[in-house]
């Protein structure tokens, strides 16, 4: 161990050997005295350590079905205690259906009657304890809600793509008030122009003769007609027995009031999936949120 000693001068002048280190003779010296072998130790350290905070991870983006869900659950907020409700066919119908059975569940509405407009839509409504009837003992509904193939600016409307059109169209006429709900990549600047299916009912008798009347009516459009078949490859059959000619358009209708009239016209058409003038408020679900069109 080093160790400190304090000399004095007369001490300093009788060791030769420490003589000349004096620079002046009444002055005291500080001497510091080590040990012939020095150990020198670093000090220890406390390890370091360093957390790193990743930020978290962004929200997944909403798929079809979540937006379809939101403006469901939108459209749901028209509905109110008492009501005799139209009831809608497709998957985006499907969760306005689920959220009325949960609401009923729950004591949040009470008292609703609903006209089902398919026989999956009665299955789907029954299954969740939602009272119905049909439009024989209601024949004027409050309120319908479901939802579309397409919409244009104008809030026209192509439907029927899930199969139930015609009672789709008989429903929501009977109604007082037509709340659509879609996602945003239903919106088209003109009906047919998403190139899918606009949908028409025809009887089985003599389809294909319909079907070649009904591909000539729209040659200017690049229409191609062709029957629906079902997952075994048969002839599609509709809750009404009947069967379902799809057009598919290469542009817009150009009067879609016009092509309407035209194809109500031929003999053995049911009825079609342009809904013309019905809706009274579309409600939209995209990636920036939710918003109400009304006329």
């Amino acid at each position: 161990m080093a160790t400190l000693s304090l000399l004095s001068s007369s001490s300093l002048k009788s060791s030769s050997a420490s003589s000349s280190l004096l620079h002046h003779n009444n002055a005291a010296r500080l001497i510091l005295r080590t040990p012939s072998s020095l150990t020198i130790r670093p000090l220890s350290r406390t390890p370091m350590y360093i957390r790193a905070f990743s930020s978290p991870s962004p929200a997944p983006p909403l798929t079809q079905d979540d937006l379809k869900k939101l403006a469901a659950d939108k459209a749901v907020e028209y509905v109110s205690s008492g009501m005799v409700l139209g009831l809608g066919t497709g998957s985006t119908a499907a969760f306005v259906v689920a959220k009325i059975g949960e609401l009923l569940k729950t004591g949040q509405l009470k008292d609703i009657v609903g006209i089902p407009t398919s026989k999956r839509t009665f299955e789907q409504a029954a299954s969740l304890g939602i009272p119905l009837s049909v439009l024989d003992d209601h024949p004027r509904l409050d309120l319908a809600i479901d939802g579309a193939d397409e919409v244009d600016p104008d809030l026209n409307l192509v439907k029927g793509r899930g199969g139930a059109l015609l009672r789709e169209k008989m429903v929501e006429a009977a109604s007082s008030k037509f709340v659509v709900v879609v996602d945003d990549t239903k919106l088209v600047t003109g009906l047919g122009g998403s190139g899918l299916a606009m949908p028409v009912e025809v009887v089985q008798f003599c389809w294909k003769y319909n079907l070649t009347r009904l591909q000539e009516l729209f040659k200017e459009e690049g229409c191609e007609a062709k029957l629906r078949l079902d997952g075994d490859g048969k002839p599609y059959v509709t809750d009404n027995s009947n069967y379902i000619v799809d057009l598919y358009f290469k542009t817009p209708i150009k009067d879609a009031g016009a092509a309407g009239k035209e194809i109500s016209a031929l003999e053995g058409v049911v009825e079609h999936g342009l809904f013309l003038d019905m809706a009274s408020s579309v409600i939209i679900a995209g990636k920036e949120g939710v918003s109400v069109k009304t006329k």
